[in-house]
């Protein structure tokens, strides 16, 4: 079966996806969803080249633009303000593919906390796919870069030889330094998605690591965590997912896959990466035992 455009709404906006069939009695597909200001197709044709290699192989694809994005109309939202956009998006799926009663929520950075947001109040969402998750603080992220910029900068040789030399100045690196340990000591307060009484009315103003900790906690399915090693973004998660109170534990589920590629961008724009993540996907979706049985 030939992909097709398909055109649904979300109140008055109209949203246009991109349905890769599959195999005509597909019980489980996979909806991407797309991460950032990018649009369905993705960088270096991802999203695209993910989905016809899914459905090569039988896997029904739905892919979309988020309203605001691509050729869908509307305001642009941030990966906070898309539920009603994915329900749609699912809605559309399970009405273009009726012999299928499972989906697979793909997504990267932003799109994956969309996912984390969205996944357990749907209970067609039969498992997650998380690229990169983002769960961006100030925190997170100087801690992120002490640990994968600034350490490895003043361990390296050619940095001192560089600094001896009179090339630059080593205590500007020094006092940047000193200002990303500082944010990184730093500490928000608000509930913890741990703690007995944090709920789903009040953590709106809890950091986002910890409301994404609850909407893991609450979807019940399981889950393929994938990730980069040359990536800002993934290493704030494996901070978080490391470091943070509301994670402990979280990661380590048997539940969870995880997956990593170290040396792979946030994007996987090299062939292989690219075809590692597919084949990965591919693999783990196929293998998923169906709803209501045990793993």
């Amino acid at each position: 079966m030939t992909e097709r455009a398909v055109v649904f709404r979300v109140g008055e906006d109209e949203l246009l996806g991109i349905l890769h069939p599959g195999v005509e009695d597909a019980r489980r597909g996979v909806l991407i969803a797309v991460g950032g200001p990018q649009y369905r197709v993705g960088s270096h044709r991802q999203f695209l080249l993910l989905a016809r290699h899914l459905a090569a192989q039988g896997i029904p694809v739905f892919r979309f633009d988020f309203r605001g994005m691509g050729d869908s109309s509307g305001a642009q939202r941030d990966y906070e303000e898309v539920h009603d956009d994915l329900q749609a998006a699912m809605e559309t799926f399970s009405a273009e593919m009726s012999g299928m009663h499972e989906v697979v929520i793909w997504g990267l950075c932003g799109a994956a906390s969309a996912a984390l947001f969205y996944a357990w109040r749907d209970a067609r969402v039969a498992g997650l796919v998380l690229a990169n998750p983002w769960v961006r603080t100030d925190e997170g992220l100087a801690r992120a870069y002490l640990k994968t910029y600034y350490l490895q900068r003043l361990i390296s040789r050619d940095f001192w030889a560089g600094a001896f030399k009179g090339r630059f100045n080593p205590w500007v690196s020094l006092r940047s330094l000193g200002r990303m340990v500082g944010a990184a000591s730093s500490s928000r307060s608000g509930p913890s998605a741990g703690d007995p009484g944090a709920s789903s009315t009040n953590l709106g103003d809890a950091p986002l690591p910890d409301r994404m900790a609850e909407g893991w906690q609450r979807f019940q399915g399981p889950i393929l965590v994938i990730l980069s090693g040359d990536d800002l973004t993934a290493a704030e998660f494996r901070d978080v997912a490391t470091n943070a109170p509301a994670w402990s534990g979280l990661l380590q589920e048997p539940r969870v896959t995880l997956q990593e590629l170290p040396a792979a961008n946030h994007t996987f724009s090299r062939r292989e990466w690219r075809d590692q993540v597919a084949n990965w996907t591919h693999d783990w979706v196929r293998d998923l035992p169906a709803a209501g049985t045990e793993s």
